[in-house]
């Protein structure tokens, strides 16, 4: 297939892009503020969840890294599965962050000082970098399953430390607040 070939391939992607890119955070952030008591459902709070997710984070991390070396040891059949892990990772982080958010009250942190500045410097930028990357990691993955690897080499160079950065600091926003947890 042509580079022609293959934009085109990947233009009938676009549509699709823009579309999760814009629904998953608006959804992931309607469905954390709702509660499913105030709708009569009664249910404990999956309290147990956070160091799950926590995991995954950390897990979604070692992954991306293993899979950027896989691609440079020339492993792509690895590389690609390892990044389609990393994917389901990040969408099974997702559903347990909403889960335990509809089910559960949000935790406040309770540091002061410097550390209070730190932490909400780091929760900030992983929230605003974690709605940043879905349209990064979407472009990236349909720019490798249709073939057109040089332009997905040139935005993977941007969606990986931008992933990475999104998966370490959601492991050490956990480790920030969890002694606060109730």
């Amino acid at each position: 297939m042509s580079t022609a070939e293959n934009i085109s391939e990947e233009k009938k992607y676009n549509k699709w892009i823009v579309i999760l890119a814009i629904v998953i955070p608006v959804v992931v952030a309607v469905l954390s503020r709702l509660k499913l008591q105030d709708f009569g459902i009664e249910v404990e709070p999956l309290s147990f969840l956070p160091p799950i997710y926590a995991a995954i984070n950390g897990l979604t991390a070692f992954v991306l890294i293993i899979a950027v070396m896989a691609i440079k040891k020339q492993n792509r059949q690895l590389h690609e599965r390892l990044m389609k892990f990393a994917i389901m990772l990040s969408v099974a982080f997702l559903v347990m962050y909403v889960a335990y958010h509809m089910t559960s009250d949000s935790t406040k942190f309770g540091g002061e000082g410097a550390i209070k500045y730190i932490y909400y410097f780091i929760l900030l930028t992983h929230i605003l970098l974690s709605i940043v990357i879905i349209p990064f990691v979407l472009i990236t993955y349909v720019r490798a399953i249709t073939n057109n690897f040089e332009r997905h080499k040139k935005i993977a160079k941007i969606t990986f430390p931008l992933w990475l950065y999104v998966a370490v600091t959601g492991v050490i926003v956990y480790i920030m607040i969890s002694p606060y947890y109730v």
